[in-house]
């Protein structure tokens, strides 16, 4: 005999109960939607089952049989299209996506998706990917795309947070670093003006000398740039009046101001060939005070041209829109034959470049890195340091510290004598 309550019934079909639940939403006539479970032989399990589902549903911890049979490939259409990444980031993506996670889980629902079949896919992917890095951004993604799924398609994500079964792995190594030499910058700047002049020459040691992401030293312009800020700054935020002010009173040229450098944005690629202008990462503003040698450097090189961007691609345009990795840092840091023609307006004949031992095959980026070593070598406070890398400092510490006019004298004085030191050695050989 059939039992029926409010938004749930039982109903015997054959030899076995099925019971009936609301799910809470209508279909178009106005007609209640119910979803269903088969398959009981017991009455009052069946009306339990059916209780559950309608706990959970008040409670918005149910998943419909309609959500619960969403297939992967659609919920990760669903997912991509719901994120608001920048160009490159939705690129990379994309990419991962559709070589390894959508393939593999082709006819598969979300709900299929368990702890089980995570780990399986986790070992096919290391298998796959030689690099762990490669392989340790395809699981990340996933991971984003099953929490995501979490409480809509599934009760709980497969994510496995802490490894706790099967045997050790090895955290990834990290990316081996040498220590950053003050020589193989100063040829690597040499480089760089064999292939984009004194703008390539005097790029790397603003690098190396104040840290910056290469996103922000392609995206620097001449007006948050020495000896041009804070002057000309554009003060674009009312609310920060009393920094420009202050700005004004402590860098500069002239009589004891410090020369420095403005981060006050970065730049990203976006489709096609355009870059776009965008906070620094973190959104780390940050004021960066520069040796005096380097100060000489960016106020000859801004009075040698009149592009917007202190650093300008060989043509004019932003570095970032340039293929940069390939025409500009390999030939740099791996060194190249020289080109006795010249092909159209970018691509100039010059001589044979100088390989650097140090940096063949390693990252531009390691410069910001070993900018940081620097500093840590020369002892200066922990918080002056991660300030001038744009790194925020958790705690106590972080909320009570500041950087001060002496901290930064010290650090200006510092990179200023390792220049000297520098010079003077190469004198004496």
């Amino acid at each position: 005999m059939a039992r029926r309550a409010q938004d749930i019934y039982t109903e015997w079909r054959g030899g076995t109960c099925r019971v009936k639940w609301w799910t809470g939403e209508y279909h178009d006539d106005g007609r209640k939607r119910f979803e269903s479970k088969g398959g009981f032989t017991d009455e009052d399990e069946a009306f339990q089952h059916g209780q559950d589902k309608l706990y959970e549903l008040r409670h918005g911890t149910g998943i419909s049989n309609r959500d619960g049979a969403t297939l992967m490939s659609d919920w990760i259409d669903d997912w991509f299209a719901a994120t608001d990444h920048t160009y490159t980031t939705r690129k990379g993506y994309k990419s991962i996506i559709n070589r390894h996670i959508r393939p593999y889980f082709k006819g598969k629902t979300v709900a299929e998706v368990d702890v089980i079949t995570y780990r399986a896919f986790r070992m096919h992917i290391h298998r796959k990917l030689p690099s762990p890095a490669s392989a340790g951004n395809v699981m990340t993604l996933l991971g984003m795309i099953l929490d995501d799924a979490v409480p809509r398609l599934i009760k709980v994500s497969p994510v496995e947070r802490k490894r706790k079964r099967g045997r050790y792995v090895k955290k990834t190594q990290r990316e081996r670093k040498r220590d950053m030499s003050i020589a193989s910058i100063d040829q690597l700047a040499s480089n760089a003006e064999i292939v984009f002049g004194y703008t390539g020459y005097v790029m790397i040691w603003t690098m190396a000398m104040t840290g910056m992401r290469p996103g922000e030293l392609f995206g620097l312009r001449r007006e948050y740039c020495y000896p041009n800020w804070p002057a000309s700054d554009p003060r674009p935020d009312p609310e920060e009046e009393e920094r420009y002010e202050e700005d004004l009173l402590r860098y500069g040229k002239g009589d004891g101001l410090m020369p420095a450098i403005r981060v006050q944005q970065q730049v990203q690629q976006e489709e096609g060939n355009s870059v776009a202008e965008v906070p620094p990462k973190y959104y780390s503003y940050r004021t960066l005070v520069i040796p005096p040698f380097l100060a000489d450097m960016l106020e000859k090189l801004l009075d040698s041209h009149t592009n917007q961007w202190v650093f300008p691609a060989v043509g004019g345009g932003n570095l970032k829109a340039a293929p940069f990795s390939k025409s500009y840092w390999f030939p740099i840091s791996r060194g190249a034959d020289a080109r006795t023609r010249a092909y159209g307006v970018n691509v100039k004949a010059r001589q044979a470049i100088e390989r650097v031992p140090d940096w063949a095959g390693k990252r531009m980026y390691l410069i910001r890195h070993g900018h940081k070593a620097w500093l840590d070598e020369d002892g200066h406070p922990r918080f002056a340091v991660e300030s001038r890398m744009g790194h925020e400092v958790p705690g106590v510490e972080g909320t009570y510290s500041s950087v001060t006019v002496a901290m930064e004298r010290a650090i200006m004085k510092s990179l200023q004598d390792r220049w000297d030191a520098f010079r003077d050695d190469r004198s004496a050989d």
